[in-house]
């Protein structure tokens, strides 16, 4: 009978590319393959610590047990080692590992359905198995190494370059990433900064790429908040004046930003934006007429104006 995860008589193909940035600490994994939910499979990652791709027969434990590995500041390379030694597939399976200071390493067993390797270099490890060619993790490391930014565009870059380069032989189905960032989940009690899935569907890859603009521009509210919270007025106006740049229809953006910018005295600002807001959802008139935040505009002629049509 056919092994479980196999569809056609081959193991299921799979890319992956591990990274990370050591100025950060932030640490991740991205996937793609013709598997169902390789999301709940492939990825492992702990801020400060690093992360682990298994895959290719995987044998799940290699994240539990490389990430402990990584604590202990055990070397990449010397952690595959411990990890595949005495694993009777070890031939059959593959691991990419870097940990949060950068070092990387890539394991391919030799009878890893072909095309299958991996590439390694500073902060990252790219690998894949039953590829159209080498060429899916060359355009991933080149991709990673050239995208600028956080660690989530760079590892969704190189997920991109690889799909473009040929990817999966056999086709799509669900793709994943994962970045651990201290402090990084919601409300700051985790550090699951991002944590995305595409367990089924005809273009996975860019169905990540969707979710994860979404959870970025999410995850900078939420930074904004919290320099509110800190009373960091002038910080978190930095912060939405971007994100209402890039989502100028977002009723309760403008609304944050009118109360962020009449809490750091710009007052025409506030009441600029108080306006677009209104004109997006007129609802919002009521939180407007008793919300502390907009005090400073309560005189004005203008805001009274705004609250009362």
């Amino acid at each position: 009978m056919l092994r479980t995860g196999r569809t056609d008589g081959l193991g299921f193909g799979t890319f992956s590319i591990v990274g990370a940035d050591p100025k950060t600490g932030e640490v991740g994994v991205a996937v793609a393959s013709k598997f169902l939910a390789v999301g709940s499979v492939v990825p492992f990652a702990q801020a400060g610590v690093g992360a682990i791709a298994t895959q290719s027969y995987a044998n799940t434990t290699y994240g539990p047990r490389g990430l402990e590995l990584l604590r202990q500041k055990v070397a990449p390379q010397e952690i595959i080692r411990r990890l595949t030694q005495g694993d009777p597939q070890r031939e059959q399976r593959q691991v990419g590992i870097v940990d949060a200071k950068g070092r990387s390493a890539s394991f391919t067993g030799q009878r890893c359905l072909r095309w299958a390797g991996g590439v390694a270099g500073k902060h990252f490890a790219a690998q894949g198995n039953i590829l159209t060619g080498e060429a899916v993790v060359q355009a991933m490391a080149e991709a990673f190494q050239k995208t600028p930014g956080e660690l989530a565009l760079k590892l969704m870059a190189a997920l991109e370059a690889g799909e473009q380069a040929g990817g999966d032989a056999r086709g799509k189905q669900s793709a994943a990433i994962l970045v651990a960032r201290k402090s990084g989940g919601y409300g700051g009690f985790d550090d699951r900064y991002i944590d995305l899935r595409v367990d089924d569907h005809p273009e996975p890859v860019q169905e990540l790429r969707r979710l994860l603009t979404l959870q970025l521009r999410f995850r900078a509210r939420e930074r904004a908040y919290r320099l509110y919270e800190q009373k960091r007025y002038a910080q978190a106006v930095q912060l939405l004046q971007r994100l209402v740049a890039e989502t100028p229809d977002d009723a309760a953006l403008h609304y944050d930003y009118a109360c962020v910018l009449a809490l750091s005295g710009s007052p025409r600002a506030a009441l600029r934006h108080l306006t677009r807001a209104l004109e997006l959802d007129p609802a919002l008139a009521r939180l407007a007429r008793e919300d502390p935040d907009l005090a400073s505009l309560r005189n004005d002629a203008e805001f009274q104006r705004l609250i009362t049509r």
